[in-house]
């Protein structure tokens, strides 16, 4: 294997004579080198095909590329309207990418230093009133047993919609004498946590598995109900769907309210009836407490608009 020092990037670095030829070679190479799950290593894919992509278009060669167009790059994700936060994906893969090449002796570490965007700490998703979570139920009790149990536990025990997914029939059962449903969380590789189900939780979850009285203990929790997909797990999609649906049938039909809202309701509800931020925080499962004082914020909007001081000048 031989060695040469060359010039890239503004800096002379050791490269071998099996250094990556093209940009798709390295993006392979660095992409199956990864020890990470395999939708982390789609991820990375996906966002360093754009940037090499861009760079074609840009009329730029890797090998003389410096972080100015780096920062150029991200000024034209920003361009073409992306959020912080998925711009902050794009530089994480791209930082991630630059330290396996200049760990390799491939490219120098161009991204060091790299900034993501801060981006505010707020949820732009909006949470139910007390009032119009029971018009939603009221809404799904009435359409479907399934349909009715799958929104009604994700209200009272905040479950995402991939939980709600993954989850099993035999994922619920006992714990210190209470029922609980296992949870397969966001970023976790098994169902290693749960909530506690409440009798008004599990209850319609049991009437509606009363209507699949073959269904075997590792078949899917909720499944599709379709004449193509009997049986089988839903999908994400389906389940923010039907949760979208019934939110538009009750009037809130803008962007803010989605499938998320739901999660968003159970945090906001159990600080409103005396909770603490540590049961707000347990049910939703958040490794820190910081993540689950946001939803603070939204119950002080609530209260502002509750009681608009705005209305005091009526008097006049």
């Amino acid at each position: 294997m031989s060695r040469e020092i060359v010039k890239i990037g503004g800096q002379e670095i050791t490269t071998t004579s099996t250094a990556p030829a093209t940009w798709r070679e390295a993006l392979a190479t660095f992409v199956a080198s990864q020890d990470v799950k395999e939708s982390s290593r789609n991820l990375y894919a996906r966002t360093l095909k754009l940037f090499f992509e861009w760079t074609e278009q840009e009329g730029k060669v890797l090998a003389t590329l410096t972080q100015i167009d780096l920062l150029a790059y991200k000024d034209s994700l920003f361009a073409r309207g992306l959020s912080s936060l998925s711009v902050g994906s794009y530089l994480t893969s791209l930082r991630k990418f630059f330290e396996w090449a200049e760990a390799n002796k491939i490219y120098p570490n161009i991204a060091k230093g790299l900034k993501t965007p801060k981006r505010k700490q707020q949820f732009v998703k909006q949470h139910l009133t007390d009032e119009k979570s029971r018009e939603l139920l009221d809404h799904f009790k009435e359409q479907s047993l399934r349909d009715y149990a799958i929104v009604n536990l994700a209200l009272r025990c905040g479950l995402r919609t991939i939980e709600i997914v993954r989850a099993n029939i035999s994922d619920i059962t006992l714990r210190g004498g209470k029922r609980i449903l296992k949870v397969w969380g966001k970023g976790h590789d098994v169902a290693d946590d749960f909530v506690v189900l409440t009798d008004k939780t599990y209850l319609p979850i049991k009437e509606y598995l009363a209507t699949r009285p073959k269904a075997k203990a590792n078949e899917p929790l909720f499944s599709s109900d379709s004449h193509r997909n009997t049986g089988e797990r839903l999908t994400t999609r389906t389940i923010s769907g039907l949760i979208k649906g019934g939110l538009k049938s009750i009037g809130l039909d803008s962007r803010e309210y989605t499938a998320h809202s739901l999660r968003h309701t159970c945090a906001t509800t159990i600080l409103k009836h005396g909770g603490t931020l540590m049961d707000a925080q347990h049910v939703l499962r958040h490794t820190t407490p910081t993540t689950t004082q946001i939803y603070l914020e939204s119950i002080k909007e609530e209260l502002r608009i509750e009681n608009a001081p705005e209305s005091l000048l009526d008097a006049i």
